[in-house]
């Protein structure tokens, strides 16, 4: 049985319900209430920003292994969609999801290889592959383009820019949503179980029958299919690839961020912190131009999570509500041992008397 704390009351529930569909509705009509088409580029790139975040936090979030180079699979995501409406003439979406299944076949050996290190090393390699990638997508010009870039065809030639702008704006809202839809079914399943154990002690989920390795290398492989769909999806978009930009080691630093801002044990923490840094280094390019003060921005904050808030937004907040409202919730990693000790302690012994019932008795 859960404990009253555990049980979430029915006005917190109307809340959180209430909060959704409020988000949900102001990200619906947004297109129609952008004043131009620029804002609309924005919502579009936090939105991107969004889906990256989300998918690394299938890595980070379940397992606390941290990538900085998810941005390799964005990049691999958006190339090959370019590629093979380039080069072999497929149609713009059918190119996205082959893209996506190159990828996902790609992610296998590379993280049959990474996620035998851990630590400071996953960190490393994840690097690593960035670097290789960028090294091969900018001398390959004869196949890529290389440094001149690429230019993908648009999906939807006959429409004005507008248009274009708001199609796309629907759709990266609906990969989102997938993306937070397939993060919360595993949140709950036994596969999610298992991979949270693994983040709190690997060693022990292994010794006590985990198969980590193998929940580790799933868990993967998903994140870089999701990361791949946001990077195809982005050069649809965007049309116009550039192997600087597109394997950046910015990039997973800016996925991480998001997800650290938000919180990445919650569902909505990297959406609220994409939308906070997207917000943030969009508005700082507009003011500042090629400046590098979106870099000094993104570095200030990173900083303020980590000494203030360093699990986060939603969960620092929802703390601070729960001290002035004294809701009495607490997460049983608070308990202390000595606690549970005397809790162990004052359950009767099996087959003994239990007092409770003789009083009443």
């Amino acid at each position: 049985m859960p404990r009253d704390s555990e049980r979430t009351s029915p006005w917190r529930l109307a809340l959180q319900l209430g909060a959704l569909l409020a988000c949900v509705a102001v990200a619906l009509s947004f297109p129609s209430m952008a004043p131009s088409p620029y804002e609309l580029t924005v919502g579009i790139a936090i939105l991107n920003y969004a889906v990256l975040s989300t998918s690394w936090n299938f890595v980070g979030g379940f397992t606390g292994y941290i990538s900085l180079g998810h941005g390799a699979f964005a990049g691999l995501g958006a190339y090959t969609t370019g590629l093979l409406v380039t080069k072999a003439e497929l149609p713009s979406f059918a190119a996205l999801f082959v893209a996506a299944a190159l990828v996902a076949l790609l992610a296998v050996p590379v993280g049959y290889a990474a996620l035998r290190v851990r630590g400071a090393s996953f960190v490393i390699v994840s690097i690593a592959l960035v670097l290789i990638l960028l090294l091969v997508f900018q001398s390959w010009a004869s196949f890529t383009g290389g440094s001149r870039g690429l230019v993908v065809p648009r999906p939807f030639p006959g429409m004005l820019r507008s248009e274009h702008h708001e199609v796309f704006y629907f759709l990266f809202l609906a990969l989102l949503a997938l993306a937070l839809l397939a993060w919360w079914v595993i949140d709950r399943s036994r596969f999610g179980m298992g991979l949270k154990a693994i983040r709190e002690d690997e060693d022990k989920a292994q010794s006590l029958g985990t198969p980590t390795y193998t929940y580790k290398l799933v868990v993967f492989v998903v994140s870089a299919t999701f990361t791949a769909l946001a990077g195809g999806l982005y050069g649809l978009w965007f049309g116009d690839l550039d192997p600087v930009f597109q394997f950046s080691i910015l990039s997973g630093a800016y996925m991480v961020l998001m997800a650290l801002l938000g919180g990445v044990r919650h569902l909505y923490g990297p959406l609220l912190g994409a939308v906070i840094v997207g917000y943030g280094l969009e508005y700082s390019k507009l003011e500042y131009g090629d400046t590098p003060l979106h870099l000094v921005f993104a570095g200030l904050l990173l900083g303020v999570v980590v000494m203030f808030m360093p699990d986060g937004v939603i969960p620092a907040v929802a703390g601070l509500l729960a001290r002035v409202f004294k809701t009495g919730e607490t997460s049983i990693r608070e308990v202390t041992a000595a606690e549970l000790r005397d809790e162990r302690e004052a359950e009767p012994a099996p087959g003994s008397p239990d007092p409770k019932r003789e009083v009443r008795q």
